[in-house]
């Protein structure tokens, strides 16, 4: 079943590439959707699957590229938006 989730993550990201790493493994597990950075320094994701890709998508979240250090993952079930791709935001 196809799931939609609002992942909010916050830790040491800064100057890792955790957006660019993030669609890496989004589009290897299969998800599609968006990650876009906040003003406090946390990643911002939206992203939607299949429940099993979503689960290996979030795993991969809870620990990141090299060098991240994820301190929390606030994750939001919300309605479907029909993501076509995984894109990098500002």
């Amino acid at each position: 079943m196809k799931k939609h989730l609002n992942l909010t993550i916050s830790g040491k990201l800064k100057h890792i590439g955790f957006r660019f790493m993030a669609m890496q493994a989004a589009y290897k597990y299969g998800v599609m959707g968006f990650a876009r950075k906040k003003s406090n320094g946390s990643v911002y994701i939206e992203v939607e699957g299949e429940e099993e890709n979503l689960a290996n998508f979030l795993a991969w979240c809870k620990t990141g590229p090299v060098g991240a250090e994820i301190a929390e993952i606030e994750t939001v079930e919300a309605d479907l938006k029909d993501f076509t791709s995984f894109d990098i935001k500002n």
